[in-house]
Parts: structure tokens; sequence; C-alpha cells
């Protein structure tokens, strides 16, 4: 596929390629895959924020190709700008989104809080405004003053023209942004908030300025008593609430990236690097690299991710896992930048530095989950590309009715009205609902350890009714330990020496558990040739110019070695919850070895506390039924699938999904990948293989289920808070709106004024922001 967006003639694969291209119509970056619209050109391939750009082009390509700009192909982290409601609309500086007129916000936060141009520029607006908008608003109040000394002193025309005065810069300044923000969403199709605020606005004030400088040219009906009624101090006090609404409302969007922040701010400045000759300095933490070896001293943020050389200690991890009780760290245990130190020193060897590092990974999950798009958030797009259209209609029908059938002066009720309509209809607080509890809730997950790939997973998990499990690694510790080594044609310490010999390529934990055994008693591995690992069954290859293997049941039946004379001792051993290996050589039983792997501490309390949210548990694994069924007895789980290879783990998954279920699979290994995959929520342990927590769509850090009920309550608390404010935006405008065209009107005298209607439309943003606000504190 080509596209000519980066030069003549560059050919680029955007299955394969993430660069980012520039929308010639309005210049916007934007990601090809998050594309509104593309179309084919001189045989070149172009990419568009929005159908309107795209409709713009297909009428006049030359007309935009012929200034068009380079996109960016490398920027750098922390320099991009991205809509919260539109993730596809990417900028390179600040500005607004050409889609809703939102102000764009960086893409990366930072650990402290960074200067917004736009607040910024829309406090100083505000507060400038405000000052010239207080005597309009006291002189348009002038006849409703006690003793009315302002008519006194000023004779109405001074008043008006004072008015005039004092409103102009106000609209022309201090609204400047929302007007340039409604023409370009007419320019570009996107009609959005901005496009009733600047109608409204103008509407008013063009008005007014007309009466104010033609009154002989308006019909009587426009008339209030001797001269025509002006709305400026309504135009004024518009413009002044809705910038109080913006500055009120980038402060409270300032707050969703706060989780970000937090995280951020748990890297240290600095690291004390141990050198060669053994002298100690600190240096900056961007000039660690991977082998460095670093003193953590008592009370000190690790610096970075690494093994611990020498010393003992507890960290403190709840910044990172949620969990409140430190973990005892000692030689040859991982610990993770941003975590603290306690009360002894450690020296660890840096294992990751930079963005490889897990905290890095952690932030970088974050802020792609806080940029995704719930499918939930469809119905609210839906509404919004019919609802600036139908309110700017129901404006003009409001203006027709009063026009013809309101009481005197009709016309000016019609203007007023129709005003009203237009303003308190914006449908910003609709169209943030969705992404600002999207925004807190992600942020909240990753303060308690749990990791959202994107905001679908986080409606999905909600629905989830079942949970499947692996054994290994996920309910147990996957840190199994040698229990009985039975020798059958070899000596136990020859059969322990083939065992590691086979084993020393292979990645699965019984391994470790035998190299370990091994190593204790300083046996040596030998050389194994055509090594190969059968997944779900064993390891097997060539020693001495004989085959030896190590597997399970089925790995003996398919060398046709005999088991029959150690299967009672093995089923006896299994139902002690203990795996059983076989060893082989040529078709010689030399041995078996048991191998047990403790149950997690926290396993028994999170299933549980599953079952308490109505959650049904399924466990999963390649073990031996009589092992599994030992396990499953002794956590309460009634429902188990054993002998189960990673292929089948999928088909499971996918039965369960036949009956209806909405399932989530939780797994830590490379043999989960498949049904971590399959499942509607794949969930993986931050304990386990990386290609787990690819595949899956939520990430534990630490590793353990209590992981799985807080992401559970997570899920539920942040849908039942999109669904108020979903609630809120709706019922807003359906009960505003109708007022605001007068429709109580014949039956209480109720009408509502523009500038109120202003403040409601303002407010409303900020109370669906300040109840996305809540989730930082929810309980998980």
């Amino acid at each position: 596929m080509k596209n000519r967006q980066h030069g003549p003639n560059c050919p680029i694969d955007h299955a394969a390629s993430s660069e980012k291209v520039i929308d010639v119509v309005c210049g916007m970056t934007i990601d090809p895959a998050q594309a509104a619209a593309s179309t084919e050109y001189a045989g070149d391939t172009y990419y568009f924020c929005s159908h309107g750009c795209h409709e713009k082009f297909e009428r006049d390509p030359a007309k935009y190709l012929s200034g068009k700009k380079e996109a960016p192909t490398d920027v750098p982290p922390g320099t991009e700008y991205i809509c919260p409601m539109h993730p596809e609309i990417v900028s390179d500086k600040p500005g607004s989104c050409p889609i809703c007129g939102m102000a764009l916000e960086p893409r990366v936060a930072s650990a402290e809080v960074e200067d917004n141009p736009e607040l910024r520029d829309m406090s100083r607006r505000f507060w400038l405004s405000a000052i010239l908008t207080l005597p309009v608003f006291v002189l348009a109040m002038a006849d409703m003053i006690p003793g009315q000394p302002l008519q006194r002193l000023l004779p109405n025309h001074v008043n008006v023209w004072l008015q005039f005065a004092l409103a102009t810069p106000v609209v022309a300044w201090g609204g400047l942004p929302f007007f340039q923000r409604g023409i370009a969403s007419v320019r570009t199709r996107n009609l959005n908030m901005f496009t009733l605020i600047a109608l409204g606005t103008a509407a008013a004030y063009g008005f007014s300025v007309f009466a104010l400088l033609f009154p002989n040219l308006l019909p009587h009906s426009m008339a209030h008593g001797a001269t025509a009624h002006v709305y400026f101090e309504a135009s004024a006090v518009i413009i002044t609430l809705v910038l109080l609404g913006q500055v009120l409302e980038l402060k409270a969007r300032s707050s969703t990236s706060g989780a970000i922040r937090a995280l951020l701010g748990l890297n240290p400045k600095t690291a004390r690097r141990i050198g060669a000759d053994g002298s100690e300095s600190d240096v900056e933490l961007a000039d660690v690299i991977v082998g460095d070896l670093l003193r953590v001293r008592p009370g000190e943020k690790i610096p970075v991710d690494g093994i611990v050389e020498s010393g003992q200690s507890a960290v403190d991890e709840s910044m990172l896992t949620g969990e409140p009780i430190p973990v005892e760290k000692i030689k040859g245990i991982r610990v993770s930048g941003g975590t603290l130190n306690g009360t002894g020193t450690l020296t660890l060897a840096a294992q990751r530095v930079g963005k490889d590092t897990l905290l890095a990974q952690i932030v970088h999950m974050v802020g792609e989950a806080q940029r995704s798009r719930a499918p939930i958030q469809r119905l609210a797009d839906v509404v919004s590309s019919w609802f600036v259209p139908a309110v700017v209609l129901t404006s003009v029908v409001t203006a027709i009715v009063w026009g013809f059938f309101g009481p005197e002066p009709r016309l000016a009720y019609a203007l007023v009205n129709a005003v009203a309509v237009l303003i308190i209809a914006c449908p910003c607080a609709l169209g943030l609902a969705t992404p600002m509890s999207i925004m807190v809730g992600t942020g909240r997950g990753a303060q308690a350890g749990v990791l959202i790939k994107n905001a679908e997973v986080l409606e999905v998990m909600e629905k989830v009714d079942t949970l499947v499990v692996d054994k290994t690694g996920t309910l147990t510790a996957g840190k199994p330990t040698l229990q009985q080594v039975v020798p059958g044609s070899l000596e136990a310490s020859q059969l322990l020496q083939l065992a590691a010999s086979l084993e020393t390529g292979s990645e699965h934990p019984l391994a470790a558990a035998i190299l370990t055994a091994a190593a204790e008693k300083g046996l040596t591995p030998q050389k194994i040739s055509s090594f190969q690992a059968v997944t779900g069954k064993g390891v097997r290859g060539i020693l001495d110019g004989r085959e030896v293997a190590l597997g399970n049941d089925a790995m003996m039946v398919d060398l046709g070695v005999d088991v029959a004379v150690f299967r009672e001792r093995a089923e006896a051993l299994r139902t002690e919850g203990h795996t059983v290996v076989f060893v082989a050589q040529g078709r010689d039983l030399a041995g078996l070895f048991s191998v047990a792997d403790p149950i997690k501490d926290s396993t028994p309390e999170a299933l549980a506390s599953l079952k308490a949210e109505g959650l049904r548990i399924v466990m999963l694994t390649g073990d031996n039924p009589t092992t599994a069924a030992a396990v499953a007895k002794r956590l309460g789980i009634d429902e188990v699938h054993a002998g189960v290879l990673p292929a089948q783990k999928g088909e499971v998954v996918k039965a369960l999904q036949a009956q209806g279920r909405i399932v989530a699979m939780a797994g830590d290994g490379v043999n989960d990948a498949p049904a971590l995959a399959l499942a509607d929520v794949g969930i993986a342990m931050g304990t386990g293989a990386d290609v787990a927590m690819e595949t899956a769509g939520m990430t534990l850090v630490k590793g353990d289920l209590r992981g799985v009920v807080r992401a559970v309550r997570l899920s539920r608390a942040v849908m039942k808070n999109i669904r108020q404010n979903l609630f809120f935006a709706f019922i807003y405008n359906a009960l505003g709106v109708p007022v605001a065209a007068g429709v109580a009107y014949p039956f209480v005298g109720l009408l509502l004024s523009p500038m109120v209607a202003s403040a409601a439309m303002a407010f409303s943003s900020v109370s669906v922001i300040a109840n996305a606000l809540r989730l930082r504190t929810v309980k998980l």
C-alpha cells in the first residue's frame, strides 16, 4: 500500500508500520489504523481525521496537495498532543481537536504538573472578560436597581453604548477561540459544542449591534418599551461563563492524569553506582546501563529493575502491586524500579533500565489504555453525530413558534429562547462521559497493580461470569521443588544427572526444580543432542547414542515405555498433590521424580472473594487428573480439566463460550497464550512469561488472583460511573432543551435566560468530570 504522506513515491505498508501521517486537509497528525476515512489518489493513499476532511479532499485534491506538510516520523515522547475524546487526533503542538473542538492534551504525562498553555490562555481570557462583564451586567440591570440611580445618571442611549464598548472586547477577544472552533467545525462538517456557542453568542451580539446602529430598521415587535432591547449583557455573560467552564474543565481534566504522574514520580532522579574499583558516585538515572552495580541505602527508592547481588531488606512494593506488606529481598531476588527500600542496604545489578523497566511499561500501558475507546462510547458518538444539527433545528423551530405565537415583544422572545436552546444544549458533557471515567479508572487500576490494555477490556470484564485459571504459577507459586527421587534402572544420582541433562534446555517450572536439586548435589549435566521439547508431554534427546526422555504418562506411551511397575507409587504421590515425571532410557524406565508446587498463600482468599462476586471457577492444567483433583479439593474448586494440552485449553474456553458464558482466562505461561487470546478477557500474571502479558488484555503486576478480584470490582465501578455520566448528560439535555425552548411557559410561566443556560452548560461538563474523579478513591 502506498502513502505519499512521507515524501514522493514512498511505499509504506501500514500493516507493519505505526508511523503517523498528516491529514492534508486540516493538518492534524493521525494514526492510519484509526483514521476516520481514507482514499486513493494518483496511486497513493491519504488518511483523514474525519469524514468532513475526506469529503473536502475528494472535491478538490489538488488544492490540499499543493501545500501538503510532511508528517513527523519520530516525535520525541512528551511532544505529542492528543484529544481525550478522539484519540486518533494527534498533533505535535497544543491546539484544539478538529472534530470536537476540545483542547488537546499531552499524550505522555510527566512527573511534574506541566504548564498548560491552553489553561493559561483561558484563565487570562476569563479574568479579563469577567472584569469587563460585571459592569455590563450592572448597566443592563439598571432599571431593576431600587431608586434607579444609574438611569438618572446615564441616559438610556449612553447606557447602551457603554454596554457595547465593554461587551465588544469580551465577545471579540474573550470569545475568539470559540468562534474560531465554531467556524472550523462548520468548515470540516464536524458540528460540535463550539458550533452552538458561536451561533448563540453571535446571534445575541449581532442583533444587539444592529439594534444599536439601526434601531429604525427593526419591526415594532422587537421593541421593549420605547426602544429595542439589546443583549450585550447576555453575550458577554455567556462568553465569560463558558470561559469559566473551560478553565474548570481543563483543571479537572489535568487531575485525571494524577495516577500516571504519581507513578512517574516514583522514580528517583539519581542512582548510586559502584565503580570497578569499589568507589561510589551518584549518577543521573539516564546514565545507568544494564550490568551496572548499584547500591540502595535504607529508605531510598530502587532506581531500576535488577537482581540483588548482596544484602537483605524488606521492600515496599505497594505503589506497583497494591499490596501493603513489604516483601523480603535477598541475593538472587528481583527488585523493581520505583519501589521503596526498607531498613537494609541492597547491592543490585541493573537488569532493565529506561523504557524497559516494569514501571516504564506500566506507565506506557496505562497511557495507551486511557486513550482507548470503550464500546459503550459508540452510543455517545451516534447521539453526538445527530445532536448538534437537531439542536440547531430545534432552535430555529423555537424562534419561529415564539415569533408567530408568543406574547409581545414576540421577536425578542424568539431571539432569547432560540439562543438559550443553542447554549444549554452543548454536548460537551456527553462526549466527556466515557473517556474521563476510562482515564481515571485505568489510573486507579494501575495503582492497585491491575494493568488494563484498553477500555474494551474494562467493559467486558464487568460482564464476566466464568473465570478459567491455570494451576501452575496462577493458583500455585510456580516455583516447584523436588520432593522424591524413585530410582528404576538407574541409581538415584545417575537418574538425577540424566534428568538435569535433559532439563538444561527446558524453560518449564519443573526443570528449575530438577536443575536446582542436581546443583545442590554437585551433579554436572551432560550434553544432550537432538533435544526436543514436546508441548504438554515432556522433553527428549540423545545421550551417548541412546534416546533418553523425561515426561508424563503420555510421553512414555509415545515412546512405548511401560510404567506399570511405578503406577501405584505415582498415584499415591499424586493424591498428595505432587506432580510425577518419568525418566526413560530407550524403552527402559529409569525412574521417576515427584515435584510439588506450593499453593500461593493468597489463593484461598482470592477464590473465596471471586465466588462471592458471583464468578464460576474452572481450573485447567496439563497435570495428571489425580494431582489436579488433589489441588482442586484443597481449594474448593468443583470444575477441573486435567491433562490438558495448550491447544486444548483454548477448546475448553470455546466450549464455555458456546454455553453463553463470558469467560476470563488467567494464566502465566507461554502455553497459556492461546487460551488467553481466545478468552473474552485474558488475564496474565505479571510474574509470568512476556508472551502471556502481550496476549492478555489485562496484567496483574503482583501475579496473584487477588488482582482478579480488584479487576472485577474496578470494571464494575468504572462502568457504573460511565452510566451515571451518560445519564447525567442525557437527562440534562432532555430537560434543559425543552425548558430553554419555552415549553413550560404556557403552564408555569418559566423561561430560561441564555445566561442561566450558559452557566448550566459549563457546570454540566465539570459535574461529569467530578463524578469520574470519584473513581480515584474507589475501594478495590
